[in-house]
């Protein structure tokens, strides 16, 4: 039996069982509304406890998005084998070369141990973005590793584990979410400065330039109310060498893009990393809102780790 779109947004909980315990599963904790009312009330004074810090006991490459389906973590993730080159000039219109690696999509517990590996892709196109779940199926897209080029958009089974084509995009996609309540798949292209629309199709309803200039989204999910929770980084100069990446969390709206709301997220992952950078997904349980992250690569100083952070919005 599919899990139901409530399960996602609103109605999954979980124990700690004390320092280094295992989660327990998730269960419903009754007729709760998806989290974009409760994240309004967020504000850059909400305090955010980390929650629960866990190591990821299995290779992940490059994360890319997370999805939550009843006591499984959905993770997308790109596997780089030949990384792309730039052009020294643009070549038949594109600015690099197409690299090679494996697009995956982990299905994991919520202890981070891994169930399954499922590879997704096809040839150039094995870049995963961020993915969502509508109830029914798990929209994952795959794209070449470029800006203006193409990509796959997939349903994902969370059952059977069955991947099928939904339709083909001549752009990147970077992100896929759809909405449930209107049966229309949104996206976003590079950098997510265009955003799309498409039926389920694939036929492209509108296409329409990013309002937001304060972050690019990673990764994107349903939040109820037509709108869309999205995460999302900026890397900025400093006055000094280097740069600092500003993280944050964006509600838009799924109709014409619109901000409803936005903060920026300060909180620091083991690698140094702003926690938004990559997969990241809400649920609200009770008063509570959770935020599930995982923004450090497997190569890096402490590989990958589920990072939970907990809040108490009020208003």
């Amino acid at each position: 039996m599919p899990v139901p779109r409530l399960a996602l947004a609103a109605v999954l909980s979980f124990a700690l069982l004390g320092a280094g315990g295992a989660l327990a599963a998730p269960t419903p904790s009754g007729d709760l509304e998806p989290y974009a009312g409760s994240f309004a009330q967020v504000d850059r004074t909400t305090a955010w406890e980390l929650a629960r810090r866990t190591p990821i006991d299995f290779e992940t490459y490059h994360p890319q998005g997370f999805a939550l389906v009843g006591e499984r973590i959905f993770m997308s993730s790109v596997e780089i084998t030949e990384a792309p080159v730039k052009y020294p000039e643009p070549v038949d219109g594109y600015d690099r070369t197409t690299g090679q690696g494996v697009g995956h999509v982990f299905v994991m517990t919520r202890e981070g141990k891994l169930i399954k590996d499922i590879e997704v892709g096809e040839g150039a196109m094995y870049h995963p973005g961020g993915i969502d779940f509508d109830g029914e199926s798990l929209w994952v897209p795959v794209a070449e590793y470029r800006p203006d080029s193409q990509g796959i958009v997939y349903r994902l089974d969370p059952d059977t584990l069955e991947v099928r084509e939904a339709f083909r995009h001549d752009d990147h996609i970077g992100g896929t979410v759809a909405d449930p309540d209107t049966g229309l798949v949104h996206g976003v292209t590079w950098g997510s400065r265009t955003l799309l629309t498409w039926n389920r199709k694939g036929d492209l309803l509108s296409q329409r330039e990013n309002p937001d200039h304060m972050l690019d989204y990673q990764d994107c999910a349903y939040a109820g109310d037509g709108s869309q929770l999205c995460s999302g980084i900026t890397g900025l100069p400093t006055a000094t060498a280097g740069s600092y990446e500003l993280g944050g969390l964006a509600l838009t709206g799924l109709r014409d893009g619109a901000v409803r709301h936005e903060v920026p997220f300060p909180r620091f992952s083991s690698a140094g990393h702003v926690v938004t950078r990559n997969p990241v997904a809400l649920e609200l349980d009770g008063g509570t809102l959770r935020m599930f992250a995982a923004p450090d690569d497997s190569d890096e100083v402490a590989g990958t780790e589920l990072l939970v952070y907990e809040s108490q919005p009020t208003g």
